[in-house]
């Protein structure tokens, strides 16, 4: 292969790091993934990434040439400017040189991104978003990520991401998020606020299956656990979610007043297992509260690609960068 007949995404989220090797025409070729050791060290994590990549490339049958470009979804504060992960609380990184390391490896350019906005433009690429002008997402977890993409270019700052919606405040007090905010999307409509009140319910007695598959133990109350409770008749569970998916819907109504998206894309995990609850109710709530003006000019749908979401968007993007660099260069 040639130096532009295959790209590289990566998503550095969560607990795993996931590469993913496209052709072309962005079909896959090869994938690897390896689980994060933040405890081991920052230069330690670094190479660990690029040895995701090289097993990823490996597996396409390709270790021997280079990409034509390699683009990777990071958490944390960032400067996307220089490509360095300001700070990664989970890992126990700080001032992380992550474009720098790689293009040092891989002698290729290199883009970082947020990895909630590498999920929203590979919606849009490729998934829930195709063919429309705006397009925001909105992804419940153990916080809240926002991304959005507006006329083929992701939103963001100067030098960092944005979109921190979890950080919207729409309750004048109430429940803390994790900055320390009262009243905020994340503290009230969370994965982790979610499980917070349903191991409540299984305290009272009032979430039997939970209580069978989850116990209260809020670590083994994922979104799994919370669709079985849901399968299995769990009211208090049911209405917990519903809840949590109304203030998804007052979050949204911010979003469509000040963006005026095509369509606003719900996922993660939670949406994942519970895609019909969430989004109708979700979809509902903010349906009732936008200016009538606004009703009938915005969609909200569930995400379909999944995990894929981002190292998708990650690699479509670090091609889209390397096209608008010589397109630059060349004017």
């Amino acid at each position: 292969m040639g130096l532009s007949d295959y790209y590289v995404g990566c998503d550095l989220g969560g607990t795993k790091i996931l590469s993913v090797i496209y052709d072309a025409d962005f079909e896959p070729i090869g994938r690897a993934r390896k689980k994060t050791k933040g405890h081991e060290g920052q230069e330690f994590g670094l190479k660990r990434i690029g040895d995701t990549i090289e097993e990823a490339m490996d597996d396409a049958g390709i270790a021997t040439s280079k990409p034509g470009s390699i683009g990777i979804g990071c958490p944390g504060p960032l400067d996307l400017n220089r490509g360095i992960i300001r700070e990664a609380p989970n890992l126990g990184w700080v001032d992380a040189p992550v474009k720098s390391s790689l293009e040092a490896r891989f002698s290729c350019p290199v883009t970082v991104a947020n990895d909630v906005d590498l999920g929203v433009y590979g919606e849009y690429r490729f998934g829930a978003g195709q063919g429309y002008r705006c397009v925001v997402g909105l992804f419940p977890g153990t916080g809240i990520g926002g991304g959005c993409v507006y006329q083929g270019e992701i939103f963001r700052g100067n030098v960092t991401s944005c979109m921190e919606v979890g950080h919207i405040q729409i309750m004048a007090d109430g429940p803390h998020d994790g900055a320390g905010n009262a009243g905020t999307l994340e503290a009230l409509a969370s994965r982790l606020r979610v499980a917070a009140e349903a191991a409540q319910a299984v305290y009272r007695g009032q979430a039997p299956a939970l209580r069978r598959k989850a116990g209260m133990d809020i670590s083994e109350i994922r979104s799994g656990a919370l669709a079985h409770a849901v399968e299995n008749g769990d009211e208090a569970v049911i209405r917990i979610i519903e809840n949590a998916a109304e203030y998804l819907g007052v979050g949204i109504v911010t979003l469509v007043h000040l963006l005026a998206p095509d369509v606003v894309i719900m996922g993660g995990g939670m949406v994942e297992a519970l895609p019909e609850l969430i989004v109708k109710t979700a979809r509902k709530s903010a349906k009732q509260r936008v200016l009538p003006s606004y009703r009938d000019q915005f969609e909200v749908v569930a995400a379909k690609l999944g995990d894929d979401a981002a190292v998708m968007g990650a690699a479509a993007w670090g091609r889209h960068s390397l096209e608008v660099a010589a397109s630059d260069g060349g004017s």
